[in-house]
Formats: structure tokens, sequence, C-alpha cells
């Protein structure tokens, strides 16, 4: 059995959730050495942004599910 991308993408969002760091905890996913998208997450206001590296927009998310569910999009 295929090990699960969707687990590893929540996997790293919670370690950046979970960090007690007073500076943004910020990210990088990609797919065959291709920035594919930035995350940076706000512990002050508990939300997630996402910078799309190949569009150049950005996403601002309160669930981290959506932005893991945005992420494994980014890097299908």
């Amino acid at each position: 059995m295929k090990t699960s991308v969707l687990t590893g993408i929540i996997q790293r969002l919670e370690a950046m959730v979970n960090a007690n760091n007073s500076e943004p905890e910020v990210r990088r996913f990609e797919l065959d050495g291709v920035e594919k998208c930035q995350v940076t997450y706000h512990a002050d206001d508990k939300a997630f942004e996402l910078s799309d590296s190949q569009r150049g927009t950005t996403y601002r998310f309160d669930d981290i599910d959506l932005v893991a569910i945005e992420i494994y999009e980014l890097l299908g």
C-alpha cells in the first residue's frame, strides 16, 4: 500500500502549529525539486497563508484541512 501524501502534508502543518516560536513558521512544498508553494503559519491569528509559486497568488486559511487540500492539489 502506498503512503499517503496528504498525511505527510498534515503532519508538516501540525508541526508549524505546535512550534512555540514568536516568529511565523514557514514551510516550502516542492515537487521534483520545483517549489509549488510556500506556507506561513501566523500563530497570533491562527491562520495559514499559502503563496502559490507558479501563479503568484496568496490565499489565507483558518482551517488546516483546507490548506492541506490546496497543497495536495498543487502537488498533484
